[in-house]
Order: C-alpha cells, then sequence, then structure tokens
C-alpha cells in the first residue's frame, strides 16, 4: 500500500522537527506545555509543511489520549459529535485530543458547537490554520486556547530531512542512489519553507526513475524542474497577500529600494500584475505626495506601460517606479490633511458654508445674502486676499501641515512672505 514519503519519515519526537526552534527549542515554550503533560486548548498558527500535524501528534502522544484528527473542508457537526461519543468509553476514558485541520473553514455555528467540550476538559483542542487566526476564529474560541506561530522552514533545516527523503527512497526501490552537487540544496532551497514540498519533490525525483535498475543518478536539471515556482507562498485571498503588500509600501515608505524591488518581485512572479499596478499609484499621493508632486504621473506612466505590455515585460516599468518611489523625498501631508477633515465630519463638525461663498448665478441669491461680500482673490496682489472659507465652528481648524521636504518647505515660505504683507 502506498504510503507518502513526508508520512513514512514524519518525526516521533520534538527532538526530529525540523525547525520551530523559537517555541521547539532547549527552552522553548511549546516544547515545556508539551514535555509538562497536561496540554491546553491550542491553535497552531502558520504555512504549510511546517510540522504542526507533527507537533500536535507528538502532544496527544505525550498524555496519551485518543487522537482524532478531522480537516474543517470536509468536516461537519456530525463529525464532531460522532468523536465526542468516544468520550467516557472505554475508547477514551480520560477525553480525546481533537485535532482540526483548517479551522478558519468552519463556520460560526461549528466552531462554537466544540466550546462545551472545550469547557468541561473532555475535549483538547489543537487547531491549525494557515490564516491569522486573529481574522478567522471566533472570539469565544480564541479566548479558550494559546496562539503558537509555526513560521517557514530555512533551507539549511530542510537539508537533513532531504537527505533522508532521498536515502529512503534509495531503500524503498532497492537501489543505489548518487546525485550531482547542489541536488539536495536545490530541493530544500526551493521548497519555500515547507518540508512536506520538498519531501514531495524528492519523490517525484525518484519517480521519473521508477524504471531504473541497481542505481539512480539524480540531476540537479530534474531537481530544478520538480521543485519549479514552489518556493512562491502566494495566495490573492489569503494573508500572505496583504502581508507582501504591506511590506511593499513599507519598503517604498521607508526608502529601502532593495526591500521594495524583492517584494515587487514575489508580486510578479506570483502572476499578480494588477495588485502592485494599484499599490504603486496610492503610494505617489499617500507617501511622497507633495514632496515631489509630479510623481503621480510619472508612476501611471510606468503603471499604463506595465498593463500594455504584461508580464514578463511589465517588470521593467514596475521596477522603474519601484526604485523611483523608493529614492524620492516623502510626504504624508496629504493623505493627513484629508483623513482629519473627514473625522470631523464623522464627529458631527460641519457648519454652515459662510454666505459669501455660496452660489450666487441665480435670481434670488442676492436677496437671501449669498455671494454679495466674496472678495475675488484673482484681483488682489498676489492672487490672494484674506478671507474666511470654513464653516463658523470650523474658522481657525488647520488640517494641512507643511511638509519638512524642500518642496513644501518653499510654498510655504512663499505665502508666508504673502500672508504676511497684508
Amino acid at each position: 500500500m502506498y504510503r507518502p514519503l513526508a508520512d513514512e519519515i514524519r518525526p516521533k519526537s520534538l527532538d526530529e522537527v525540523v525547525g520551530q526552534r523559537h517555541i521547539l527549542g532547549e527552552n522553548g515554550v511549546l516544547r515545556r506545555v508539551i514535555q509538562g503533560g497536561t496540554i491546553p486548548n491550542m491553535i497552531f498558527y502558520g504555512p504549510s509543511g511546517t510540522g504542526k500535524t507533527t507537533v500536535a501528534e507528538i502532544a496527544a502522544a505525550r498524555i496519551g489520549r485518543p487522537f482524532y484528527r478531522l480537516n474543517a473542508t470536509t468536516a461537519s457537526l456530525a463529525d464532531i459529535k460522532a468523536v465526542m461519543a468516544d468520550v467516557g468509553t472505554l475508547l477514551a476514558p480520560e477525553g480525546v485530543v481533537l485535532y482540526l485541520d483548517e479551522i478558519q473553514y468552519f463556520n460560526k455555528k461549528q466552531q462554537q458547537s466544540l466550546l462545551e467540550f472545550m469547557e468541561n476538559g473532555k475535549l483538547t483542542l489543537i487547531a491549525s490554520t494557515t490564516e491569522n487566526p486573529y481574522f478567522y476564529v471566533f472570539n469565544a474560541v480564541l479566548s479558550r486556547s494559546t496562539v503558537f506561530e509555526f513560521k517557514p522552514v530555512s533551507p539549511e533545516e530542510v537539508l537533513p530531512m532531504v537527505l533522508r527523503g532521498i536515502r529512503r527512497m534509495g531503500e524503498r526501490q532497492g537501489v543505489e542512489v548518487t546525485w550531482e552537487d547542489g541536488v539536495p540544496e536545490q530541493v530544500a532551497r526551493a521548497c519555500g519553507g515547507d518540508v512536506r514540498k520538498s519531501l514531495n519533490a524528492v519523490e517525484a525525483l525518484f519517480a521519473a526513475h521508477a524504471l531504473d535498475l541497481e542505481t539512480v543518478h539524480l540531476t540537479l536539471e530534474e531537481a530544478k524542474m520538480v521543485a519549479q515556482r514552489s518556493a512562491m507562498r502566494y495566495d490573492r485571498d489569503g494573508d500572505s497577500h496583504y502581508d507582501i503588500l504591506s511590506a511593499f509600501q513599507k519598503s517604498i515608505r521607508g526608502s529601502d529600494p532593495d526591500a521594495a524591488i524583492h517584494y515587487l518581485a514575489r508580486l510578479l512572479e506570483a502572476g499578480d500584475l494588477i495588485s502592485p499596478c494599484r499599490r504603486l499609484m496610492v503610494i505617489a499621493s499617500e507617501d511622497i505626495g507633495l514632496a515631489h508632486p509630479q510623481a503621480v504621473s510619472v508612476v501611471k506612466g510606468c503603471v499604463d506601460s506595465a498593463n500594455m505590455l504584461g508580464l514578463p515585460e511589465a517588470r521593467i516599468p514596475l521596477a522603474q517606479a519601484v526604485l523611483y518611489l523608493a529614492t524620492l523625498p516623502k510626504s504624508n501631508s496629504a493623505i493627513c490633511a484629508i483623513d482629519e477633515a473627514m473625522a470631523d465630519l464623522r464627529a458631527g463638525k460641519t457648519g454652515d458654508i459662510p454666505a459669501n461663498l455660496r452660489d450666487a448665478h441665480y435670481g434670488g441669491a442676492a436677496k437671501l445674502g449669498h455671494g454679495l461680500d466674496y472678495k475675488y482673490a484673482h484681483s488682489y496682489p498676489n492672487h490672494y486676499v484674506r478671507q474666511q472659507y470654513l464653516p463658523e465652528v470650523l474658522k481657525d481648524r488647520v488640517y494641512y501641515q507643511y511638509g519638512e521636504n524642500k518642496t513644501e518647505q518653499a510654498a510655504k515660505r512663499y505665502w508666508d512672505t504673502v500672508k504676511g504683507q497684508e
């Protein structure tokens, strides 16, 4: 009977688990929790293939309770009731450990069905999710659980598992295995921190040599083929999408062109052209803004070129836009001004429009006093005259704070001079 390699060589102890030293190292909190023998309800959050299921099985074995596993993509309330029906019987006299994979796919009612059993201790829940639990797990379950984050595994940590997998596959097929320099390293590097994916790649390598007798020679070209693009951890509807976009914008805002171009590459390598284009357009106004007003036009030109070209050529004008924005002076005065103005509106601070600013282009406007005292700015020196524009309740409100960059400071000096001459 076929058994996946990743399952066949799954670690049986915490010392064998690949990576996660921050929680499973010598003094790691999760290691000490499991070794203590009393397992609380837990949520394991992190990418696929980082050891969540493995650690859950080791934890269940530690406390000697039956281990049940459900996948929330296919499980129902009936499945949960079936598990709980064993509690108190000879099968599970002390309760059970339920490993619920991909808990984010359970709706509110399904998640709440777990609460009664979590409260009385009959059920120890270990749930896993690849999405941020604070967004996808309901508060009632979250408040009764401890969240542990699992992180992608480094290539250096994956490499021993890849070598172990190669040896095991050689034993399976009864052949002597040799490989070109760099084959195990290529698989470990290309898996993107996913141990399961690296072992699947090893299986694929050997599947290509299923008819070889006595000896198998693995080539670097084969390794590149079976592991191609596997390092991309990206879902346009998931956390990784928004995390990359967030890092992308923050890198440009922080004037780090190297980091910014890295995150652009990750978006484009995943085939996402729309997201970086949209984000670049908002960055031009939000983060560069009045420090360099021409940025909007330049970025719009780059974005238009990218959309006309399509991938892969689109990478070139987008790279130009990214490096341009990352190395420009920065100002957020525009977004700060509009956000403060909108905050006042939402707080009910509006007031009537001053009579001198109201529309006077209709019969009867003069009788209402609309526009009678309006002063036409272009009729005065420097095209400026002092008059009240804001509603009375906001007449002293200042929304726009000049940025410290040379462009806005030049404008400030100009208006300080003009307004000071009155």
